[in-house]
């Protein structure tokens, strides 16, 4: 099975009087990087859809939503500032259970997800990244998440 993780979309920038980043939007890149994520993903044989809760990483999956037909699942193990490790077990939850999957999360949890999970032996195939839009494609064999396969935008 495959999940796929997905750092949201480019959204606005954070403003520091807003008080709930939570609500900062995608902007208008972002929901081009949106639309072709939809496209990209839209017939994967996605099962599930789990995302942070923050509206810019919900918007980042709506168009794959309406694609697939599939409800986006806020997950608190997504959200900004949360530990890595509540993202592993998800994804090795998800891996356990067959299911393919997208999941949208932040700039923070992605980065200490690949790297602990590369620590537990997964192989980390081609280019790294982080950017904003991008999505790591991940192999799964039971609980083991066993490959990541970068894809950009670079």
């Amino acid at each position: 099975m495959t999940l796929y993780l997905i750092r949201h979309a480019s959204a606005s920038q954070r403003v520091a009087t807003n008080p709930d980043d939570l609500q900062r939007p995608l902007d208008e890149t972002g929901i081009g990087q949106a639309n072709d994520l939809a496209e990209r993903l839209g017939d994967v044989g996605l099962e599930s859809l789990y995302s942070s809760s923050a509206l810019r990483c919900m918007q980042t999956l709506s168009p794959l939503a309406t694609t697939t037909g599939l409800e986006v699942q806020p997950h608190a193990a997504l959200l900004e500032g949360q530990s890595a490790t509540a993202a592993v077990s998800l994804l090795q939850q998800l891996a356990t259970n067959k299911t393919t999957a997208a999941l949208c999360s932040h700039g923070d949890i992605i980065p200490d997800a690949i790297q602990t999970l590369a620590r537990q032996g997964m192989v980390l195939q081609g280019p790294r990244g982080w950017a904003k839009g991008s999505t790591w494609r991940l192999e799964t064999r039971g609980l083991d998440i066993t490959s990541a396969i970068y894809d950009g935008p670079y």
